[in-house]
């Protein structure tokens, strides 16, 4: 039996109102992918965060390869051996992939030294980047790819990945197991964070499981089932999900011939898009981060009005030139696939972040002689809250103080208690527990059932089998024809996801 790598006693960690680790004890072997396991708001991503020096401890003791180690900061944890990607980017948007490696490396490599070893860690890893791009042309996968390189580019003895696949293909996911397994056998630690119980099962050999900050257990994954495994994170099994049969209605999305040239050089031109969601279905769109996904749900929430006009109509109406304020009136109610910063703004809290989609749609109106109607804004927040499960300090607490789960939960509930006739969603359970995952996802097939017509843009295969009646595939700016689920397969949307579809 080895030394530890990392073992944790004692620690415990409190924020106003909530306890977040309480006695946490972790030991990590050299060369072990451990799990940590726990719901939506368990304190994991504390825990993660405590070692890697970026939030310190109220009290517990950490010891590293032997010795007690006092982690100040992430510049410290890194000199140790420690390196860690986080589910919410850490990335400057105005800086270049580069750049912003270049930041937590040693300042005696040059840029363009810089720039060789993510090309060269790119192609070795299967996870190309292109380093001269800036970070704010990139989507959610492409920002998490750059995470991943410029982890494994320090070279760590303990790599720390809090949701590393929330938001990557299949595809991508087996060529990260691939990295993963290697860096293990040549004796890296790892901690791993994922609410995909199947991924857990698949890679790691030992598992945590926290609940309300507490360690409740430990147990080998390969061990356990997705069942035994749901049950022991949050004490019962995900509910099944109901598929009622229903006759779809008419067409209350329609784009047709979409062409948009993109706005900058790194991003994707839209070619010949056509697209249909009639009221009653869920149409799913699959593809490979950085393929048009970002261009497309820019021109259907409205963000982008340059598209010409008669190509994107809602029921009658042609839309493309009315911004996102004129298509909320008309019933579209959109999730962006940014939390924070797009979906939520961090600084306001949940009450006040209810302003941004809701004004129009509130049964009892907000604004009464200029005055805002604070007591009804928090109740409705609150409604939201204990309708979709979100943990939080009350309605007043900040959006970033919320775990990434749970502010995921507020924004998707904003967005469905408003009741819309088109809703449109971009990676509706990022980093979501399978508990809340299953709740979203039933939500969603409940608008459905009602007569919404939902539109869900996912890089999680199983996700769109699991909620939509057909699917399409996005890839270099083309749309493919769309395939009942039922007729679809893994293989073939594969295939698709390289462009390699027949004309419809």
């Amino acid at each position: 039996m080895s030394a530890p790598r990392l073992q944790l006693t004692g620690i415990t960690k409190a924020y106003p109102g909530v306890v977040a680790n309480s006695d946490v004890a972790l030991t990590v072997l050299p060369g072990q992918t451990h799990a940590v396991l726990g719901e939506n708001g368990a304190g994991k991503s504390t825990l993660m965060k405590i070692i890697y020096g970026s939030v310190k401890p109220d009290a517990g003791q950490i010891v590293f390869n032997g010795q007690v180690a006092h982690i100040r900061n992430p510049k410290e944890a890194r000199a140790l051996g420690i390196s860690m990607v986080f589910q919410h980017f850490n990335l400057f948007d105005t800086l270049t992939v580069a750049e912003n490696v270049w930041l937590g490396l040693d300042k005696s490599l040059s840029l363009n030294q810089v720039s060789a070893s993510i090309t060269q860690k790119a192609a070795q890893y299967g996870l190309d980047i292109d380093p001269s791009r800036p970070v704010h042309t990139l989507g959610v996968g492409e920002m998490q790819r750059v995470e991943i390189i410029r982890a494994l580019l320090t070279n760590p003895q303990l790599l720390i990945l809090d949701e590393p696949t929330s938001v990557l293909t299949p595809q991508a996911v087996e060529k990260l197991f691939v990295v993963l397994n290697q860096l293990a056998a040549e004796g890296c630690s790892i901690l791993y964070i994922s609410h995909k119980l199947h991924e857990i099962r698949a890679l790691c050999t030992a598992c945590t499981v926290l609940r309300g900050g507490k360690v409740t257990g430990v147990c080998n994954p390969a061990e356990e089932s997705n069942a035994s495994l749901s049950r022991l994170m949050i004490g019962a099994e995900p509910p099944k999900l109901v598929h009622n049969t229903r006759a779809v209605g008419e067409a209350r999305l329609r784009v047709s011939g979409l062409n948009l040239q993109r706005e900058d050089q790194f991003g994707v031109d839209l070619q010949g898009i056509d697209l249909q969601v009639r009221a009653g279905e869920v149409v799913g769109i699959a593809g490979v981060s950085g393929n048009g996904q970002k261009e497309l749900l820019y021109a259907l929430s409205g963000e982008d009005c340059r598209a010409s006009a008669g190509s994107i109509t809602m029921g009658a109406q042609d839309v493309a030139a009315l911004h996102p304020g004129a298509r909320r009136k008309l019933g579209l109610h959109f999730v962006p696939e940014e939390r924070l910063g797009r979906g939520a703004v961090p600084t306001l809290s949940l009450a006040q972040n209810l302003l941004l989609t809701r004004q129009e749609a509130i049964a009892v109106p907000q604004f009464f002689g200029g005055w805002l109607q604070l007591r009804q804004l928090d109740a409705q927040a609150l409604r939201i809250m204990e309708r979709f499960g979100v943990k939080a300090n009350g309605p007043d607490a900040a959006a970033r103080s919320l775990s990434g789960g749970n502010l995921q939960k507020f924004i998707v509930g904003r967005e469905i208690d408003a009741q819309p006739s088109l809703f449109i969603v971009s990676q509706p359970t990022w980093g979501v527990d399978v508990g809340a995952a299953a709740q979203i996802r039933g939500a969603m097939l409940a608008l459905r059932d009602a007569g919404c017509a939902v539109l869900v843009v996912s890089e999680e295969l199983d996700e769109l089998f699991e909620v939509c009646d057909r699917l399409h595939v996005i890839a270099h700016g083309k749309l493919s024809p769309s395939v009942a689920t039922s007729q679809a397969t893994v293989e073939r949307l594969g295939e698709w996801m390289s462009g390699l579809w027949s004309p419809a």
